[in-house]
């Protein structure tokens, strides 16, 4: 598990989890695109069957798993967003599934794991200590571990959203994912630059907390403080033996930008009352990078609205702009 991802195994992937997935649609956003001066065109993936694009990662690694590991279950820390797609596909398949969490993984996501037929374990204040669990689990119980994002399955599984991004705007100079462990973010650049070498793919995080844009900027994984963000599916490491996505990253995406949090809240505010959607703060950078004019582009643009699973509560302090602050849990 040393080597990059390439684009036949993201076409593979596409094929293996193709009856377990939801092909999502892209669509022009008038708004943003009046705002650009260019097309801006708005990839739905928050529409995913389990509300993000998670459900594509999980179901490709759980797919690939021999009937041996099947048997045993599976096992991973998740801000949430990835615990659900696993519980998911894992109950599809009729697995045992154990999800690991910090105190900063909002309610709503550890109730829909829970219903999904999970067992969640609560563990400490960070992303790393839910590793630490997740380990622990592997070694004493035999539970197959399946991580976010620093996993050749789970890359490419991700991946299959930037061959639809591509295909759907094939004319895209500049594609916006969401940047927090990688995987997403390494999976769809290699997809893109894959079949459109020249079109820019530029990485999204959160300014409180950008585990892979501190590593980016030091030369290698770096730990980085968990704090509390309105992208909270964004945040957690990058893990200080990542074999995968730190690299990919470093070689695919062409820049990474940071986001405060009023830029954040302005993005879910916008999906919500210009294209009618409700997105989670980490689906909702994409469109807050452009609104806060920190990515421009000369030709069309692909934005990914990555996940809708926010509290609804508050969903609606901040559409009414009564936005939480930075130390106030976004769900």
């Amino acid at each position: 598990m040393t080597r990059a991802i390439a684009l036949a195994d993201i076409r593979t992937a596409r094929e293996r989890i193709a009856n377990k997935i939801e092909r999502t649609p892209t669509v022009l956003s008038h708004s943003l695109s009046e705002c650009c001066g260019v097309s801006v065109h708005l990839k739905l993936e928050h529409r995913q069957t389990t509300g993000s694009f998670k459900l594509r990662g999980a179901s490709n690694a759980v797919a690939s798993l021999s009937a041996e590991q099947k048997a045993r279950g599976v096992v991973a820390a998740s801000t949430g967003n990835h615990g659900r797609a696993l519980a998911h596909a894992a109950k599809l398949e009729g697995m045992r599934a154990v999800i690991c969490m910090s105190k900063l993984v909002p309610g709503n996501k550890l109730d829909e794991i829970r219903r999904l037929g999970a067992e969640v374990r609560i563990i400490g204040d960070s992303q790393d200590d839910a590793q630490q669990e997740a380990d622990r689990l592997v070694a004493q119980e035999g539970l197959v571990m399946l991580p976010p994002f620093d996993h050749p399955d789970i890359i490419a599984g991700q991946g299959t959203l930037g061959l639809e991004m591509i295909e759907q705007v094939p004319d895209a100079a500049l594609v916006l994912v969401q940047l927090s462990g990688g995987g997403l973010a390494s999976g769809v650049a290699a997809a893109i630059k894959g079949v459109s070498p020249r079109t820019k793919v530029i990485g999204v995080s959160m300014a409180r907390g950008a585990a892979m844009k501190a590593s980016l900027d030091a030369g290698q994984p770096v730990l980085v403080e968990e704090l509390p963000t309105l992208a909270d599916s964004l945040g957690g490491g990058i893990g200080l033996d990542n074999r995968l996505t730190f690299a990919m990253c470093r070689d695919l995406l062409d820049d990474v930008i940071l986001l405060s949090e009023d830029e954040i809240a302005a993005g879910i505010r916008h999906a919500y009352a210009q294209e009618r959607e409700i997105v989670e703060g980490a689906g909702a950078v994409g469109i807050a990078a452009l609104l806060s004019g920190k990515v421009r582009s000369d030709g069309p643009v692909a934005v990914l609205l990555s996940g809708r699973n926010i509290d609804m509560n508050a969903h609606r302090r901040i559409v009414c702009g009564e936005a939480p602050s930075p130390g106030e849990r976004a769900a």
